[in-house]
């Protein structure tokens, strides 16, 4: 059942909307308010829809309160009451969902970055196969993730995979993802069968727009070097790669997947302008002292959120508690389930 605060919400937003509706059919309405008018009962119909179709299921289920007793329509009663609890849980959601201030940046696009921790080889693998799974998951939500960064080691992990995602409400879905991520499993390097504990890093940037930050030529040094590959072996003979220092703050962003310095030069600020928004909204965030960060977790880098226990099949995120029984499954880009359980509690903690 929804609570007496947001049963308070939803009458007034109903109230305001009935009130537009006689607006707009009084005859002295300006066209100017007309627009203005409209545009607030678009924002509001979603809510006071779902809100007209909670109510009936609820007046439904009080009537047939009076009638589980009856020998006779008290089997159909309870059928029919079971089916219109679920219908009114669902309502409750969207409602709450409709109701819960929305991140003004989960619209946005974002950088990627995903890092081995401790572990060694086996935290550089484990590190590609969260490459490969977030790629997966992208390409099933039908965005677009392309590897702009990329240094792999000889034996098929990373050292380091920056990857840009394009798509509808992106960081909404993303944004919960930063932080370490801790598997659980016997290396292929391992012959005594021991199972090893390995960690990775993941931060997720939302992509600002241009004019919202912008960077100075003069607080900024360039530096330019030979690009390597796996072990350090250099791919080409030219200075391509470049890394990037916001002198104010100490920033770095560097990139080296372009044969072209230009274009490793333009994706270094990409990501930089990336780092430099994070920075300013996590002082804001801080400033404001939300209770949302305290409850989901602030995405901090040394954060363990999610442990994935291979010889078990299992992952939990540590945030939610909840567990998938299926590692294969989410290792292939299933994190759907991870995904709505943390959005589910960000709007609980919202």
């Amino acid at each position: 059942m929804l609570n007496p605060e947001t049963l308070k919400t939803l009458d007034e937003t109903e109230k305001k909307y009935r009130g537009g509706e006689k607006r707009l059919s009084e005859p002295d309405v300006t066209p100017e308010q007309i627009v203005k008018i409209s545009t607030e009962m678009s924002a509001m119909e979603p809510a006071v829809r779902t809100y007209a179709r909670y109510k009936e299921i609820r007046a439904r289920i009080d009537d047939n309160a009076a009638l589980l007793q009856d020998p006779e329509l008290g089997e159909l009663a309870r059928a029919e009451t079971a089916g219109l609890e679920r219908e009114s849980d669902e309502c409750e959601k969207t409602l709450i969902e409709i109701l819960t201030p929305k991140d003004p940046d989960d619209g946005r696009d974002v950088i990627l970055e995903i890092r081995p921790g401790a572990g060694g080889e086996e935290a550089s693998l484990f590190a590609a196969d969260l490459l490969g799974m977030y790629c997966r998951y992208c390409e099933k939500s039908g965005w677009n993730a392309a590897v702009i960064g990329l240094a792999e080691t000889e034996i098929g992990g990373i050292r380091e995979a920056v990857v840009t995602v394009e798509g509808e409400n992106v960081f909404g879905n993303l944004k919960h993802e930063s932080g370490v991520h801790r598997v659980q499993r016997v290396p292929s390097t391992e012959t005594g069968g021991r199972i090893h504990t390995s960690t990775a890093t993941v931060a997720v940037l939302a992509e600002p727009e241009d004019v919202e930050v912008e960077i100075d030529e003069k607080d900024i040094k360039v530096d330019t070097y030979k690009a390597s590959g796996p072990g350090g072996q250099h791919v080409n003979k030219t200075d391509s790669a470049v890394r990037i220092t916001h002198i104010p703050t100490g920033i770095v962003a560097q990139c080296q997947s372009e044969r072209s310095q230009h274009k490793n030069r333009a994706q270094s600020i990409r990501m930089l302008r990336a780092k430099l928004y994070e920075a300013e909204t996590d002082r804001r965030e801080a400033e404001r002292a939300g209770e949302r960060k305290k409850q989901l977790g602030g995405g901090d880098r040394s954060e363990k959120i999610r442990t994935y226990n291979f010889p078990q099949s299992r992952v939990t995120d540590h945030r939610t508690g909840l567990s998938l029984s299926n590692i294969e499954a989410v290792m292939n880009g299933g994190i759907e389930k991870l995904v709505e359980a943390l959005k589910e509690k960000g709007r609980e903690a919202g």
